[in-house]
C-alpha cells in the first residue's frame, strides 16, 4: 500500500495557447476535461512561460531556474549533467520517478542515462518530432532501445503513462508525461490531428489576434484544434485511470504547457515573442492541497511550478530555485506575490519582457545574435501594450508620449526582475523615440495598475 504521500503527475503539452480552453472563452468545447479539472481543483487563470521556446522552457521547469541560469537559453544546449531536477528531489524523498515523451535537453538520441535528469524509468526521445510522426511513435527505453508504440501519438504516450501508473500504484510516484502535441510536425510544417478531427474544425472560431493578423492560421488551425481535442481526451483517460485505481484523491495532477502559438503572426514561425500568444498557457492543478474550485488570479510563471510541486509533496524547496511556491497563496498565508511575470526571449531576438495584469513592456537587443548571446548589456524599448484596452496586443504603444510614465515604471520593474534572475551587471535600456498620438496622458495611478 502507498504511504501517505501524494503521487504527482505533470501532464505537459507543447505549444498550446491559453485560449484553447473554454474557461478562457473558446466556444468549441475543445477542453471539457481540463475545464472540469480546473473548476474542481485550482485554475491558474493567468499562467505564463518564462521562456517561449521548447528546450529553454523545459530546463526551467525541470530545475526551477531561469534559462540564463541553467545555460539552456536556446534549443540544442544540453542540460548540465550536474543539474538538480525535480526527479532528483523526488528520488531523494523516496518516490519512484518516470519520464515519458519529449525531453529536448540532451542533444543526443537515444538519450544516455547520465543526461536523463535523474529519472529512474525512461520511455522518451530527445526531440520527439524528429524520431516520430502522428501515427508512428518511436521512443527509447532505459536501455536505449527503440520502442515503437501503436496508435495516434497522443494515445501512445497516454497508454504508456497509464501502464506506468498501474505498475506503481502501490508506491509514491512522480510521473512527467511530455507530449509533442499540439506542436507542428517539423519536417512537413503541419499540424496532423487524428483522422477525422481536423474536419470538425473547418472555418472555426478564431481568437481576435489570429483573425486580424492571419499568418498561417487558416492553413493550420483546424489541425491544431483537433490535436488539442485529442490531448484533452487523453487527460480524461488519465484521470479515469486514477479514479479506477483509487488514486484520484491522493494524486496531484498539473496540466500546463511550455509556451503558446502565434501562427507566424509575430515573426517567421510560431513562438519566441513577447506576446501573450507565445507566453500565456492553460494551467490547472488538482489533487491534495488544490481542491475546492479555486481561481488563482495572481500571475503565475512556469518558474513557480517546480517549487509548488515540491512544496505540495512536503519536500523542502531548494533555496537556489528562482520561483515561488503558490501553496501559501492557497493556504491563505500572508505573502508578497509579484505583480508581474518576467520573460526571457531567445532565438528570434535577444529580448526581455514584463507583464502585469494591465501592461506588457518589452525590450530587445537588435545588435546581438539571438542564437549565441544569452543577454545584452544594452537593450532598446520595443513593445508596450495596454492589455485592458487591447488584450490581443494589436496596437503597440511603445514611444507614445502619453504612455511615457507607463514605460518608465515598467522599465524599472523589468530591470529589477532581470537582476533578481541573475542578469548582472544592470543593463541599460534606451527609450524609444517619442511620438505624440494625441492621446490623453496616462495617470500615475493607471501606470501602476
Amino acid at each position: 500500500m502507498q504511504q501517505n504521500r501524494p503521487n504527482v503527475i505533470v501532464f505537459f503539452t507543447d505549444q498550446q495557447r491559453w485560449d484553447t480552453s473554454g474557461l478562457h472563452g473558446n466556444p468549441l468545447r475543445l477542453m471539457p476535461n481540463f475545464d472540469r479539472m480546473a473548476t474542481k481543483g485550482t485554475h491558474l487563470t493567468h499562467s505564463f512561460t518564462c521562456q517561449p521556446v521548447c528546450g529553454p522552457a523545459r530546463s526551467c521547469l525541470q530545475t526551477g531556474q531561469y534559462a540564463t541560469t541553467t545555460g539552456c537559453f536556446v534549443n540544442g544546449i544540453p542540460l548540465q549533467e550536474n543539474s538538480r531536477t525535480l526527479a532528483h528531489y523526488f528520488n531523494d524523498a523516496g518516490y519512484h520517478t518516470g519520464y515519458i515523451g519529449k525531453w529536448h535537453l540532451a542533444k543526443q538520441e537515444p538519450v544516455p542515462a547520465e543526461k536523463r535528469g535523474g529519472y529512474q524509468e525512461w520511455l522518451a526521445a530527445d526531440v520527439l518530432e524528429f524520431c516520430s510522426d502522428a501515427y508512428q511513435t518511436t521512443l527509447f527505453d532505459n536501455d536505449g532501445n527503440a520502442v515503437k508504440l501503436p496508435g495516434y501519438r497522443v494515445d501512445a504516450l497516454t497508454d504508456a503513462a497509464i501502464r506506468y501508473i498501474d505498475r506503481q500504484k502501490d508506491n509514491p510516484f512522480f510521473l512527467f508525461v511530455s507530449y509533442l502535441e499540439p506542436h507542428h510536425q517539423n519536417h512537413r510544417d503541419d499540424y496532423p490531428a487524428p483522422d477525422g478531427y481536423a474536419e470538425r474544425y473547418t472555418s472555426p472560431w478564431l481568437p481576435p489576434d489570429l483573425a486580424a493578423l492571419g499568418g498561417s492560421t487558416h492553413q493550420h488551425i483546424s489541425g491544431y484544434y483537433g490535436m488539442v481535442k485529442r490531448l484533452d481526451e487523453a487527460l480524461g483517460r488519465m484521470l479515469d485511470a486514477l479514479k479506477s485505481l483509487n488514486l484520484d484523491d491522493n494524486t496531484i495532477v498539473l496540466f500546463t504547457s511550455d509556451h503558446g502559438n502565434h501562427f507566424k503572426t509575430r515573426n517567421g514561425e510560431y513562438k519566441r515573442s513577447v506576446h501573450d500568444a507565445s507566453i500565456r498557457v492553460p494551467s490547472a492543478i488538482t489533487g491534495p492541497g488544490f481542491m475546492g474550485g479555486r481561481q488563482l488570479q495572481e500571475l503565475i510563471s512556469l518558474i513557480d511550478l517546480p517549487p509548488t510541486l515540491l512544496d505540495a509533496a512536503a519536500i523542502p524547496v531548494p533555496e537556489h530555485m528562482q520561483g515561488q511556491s503558490i501553496m501559501p497563496l492557497l493556504q491563505g498565508k500572508d505573502m508578497i506575490w509579484p505583480e508581474e511575470v518576467f520573460v526571457q526571449i531567445s532565438e528570434s531576438e535577444v529580448a526581455r519582457a514584463v507583464r502585469t495584469k494591465r501592461w506588457k513592456y518589452g525590450v530587445n537587443a537588435p545588435d546581438k545574435n539571438a542564437f549565441h548571446d544569452a543577454g545584452s548589456d544594452q537593450y532598446v524599448e520595443a513593445y508596450l501594450y495596454d492589455l485592458q484596452a487591447d488584450p490581443y496586443e494589436l496596437n503597440n504603444l511603445i514611444g507614445s508620449a502619453a504612455h511615457r510614465e507607463v514605460a518608465d515604471i515598467m522599465r524599472a520593474r523589468l530591470l529589477s526582475r532581470m537582476v533578481e534572475a541573475g542578469e548582472t551587471p544592470l543593463p541599460t535600456i534606451v527609450p524609444a523615440d517619442s511620438v505624440n498620438f494625441g492621446q490623453r496622458t496616462v495617470s500615475t495611478e493607471e501606470a501602476r495598475s
